[in-house]
């Protein structure tokens, strides 16, 4: 599946190893039930962690130094856990690493998902980025503070204006 980043459509070349599998050499994407083995492998490759809505992102603390990227997944685009997800790696665990998201998401929530942190989306072959382009020029104003460089504008301006 191709990668939207910086709005171009890039090749994944991460190998996603799922429960059942030996770990293979290069950059893989392991569950966080096999972070540890994933750590303990002497092969050549980066290594990334694929977190489920209901994993908790402080697990990854002692392991983040080691991390290339962490997926986040949707389920369905209803559930906004991975939103909370990639705002806490960033903010509370000074993440510096790639953020990606994968599953059901819709290009309307592209600009909060940067806003949050996410700098990869897993996208369908042939996506159109038009879409995607469209749906991160439409919002110019935020009204919460955002991981992004940004002049902090509406509401949460004012917990800057008492500093």
């Amino acid at each position: 599946m191709p990668l939207l980043e910086n709005g171009q459509i890039v090749e994944d070349g991460w190998t996603l190893v799922q429960d059942d599998q030996s770990l293979p050499d290069g950059d893989i994407l392991l569950p966080l039930s096999r972070l540890s083995e994933g750590l303990g492998r002497n092969g050549q490759g980066r290594l990334g962690v694929v977190l489920k809505p209901d994993e908790r992102v402080e697990s990854l603390k002692d392991a983040l130094p080691r991390l290339d990227v962490v997926c986040l997944t949707f389920p369905i685009f209803r559930d906004g856990r991975a939103f909370t997800q990639a705002r806490s790696l960033r903010e509370h665990l000074h993440f510096k690493g790639n953020i990606r998201v994968s599953g059901h998401f819709l290009p309307d929530q592209y600009e909060f998902l940067l806003r949050c942190g996410v700098n990869q989306l897993a996208v369908p072959e042939g996506t159109d980025l038009g879409v995607w382009q469209k749906a991160h020029e439409r919002i110019t104003i935020a009204y919460q503070p955002s991981v992004l460089n940004e002049q902090p504008e509406g509401f949460a301006f004012r917990r800057y204006l008492s500093s």
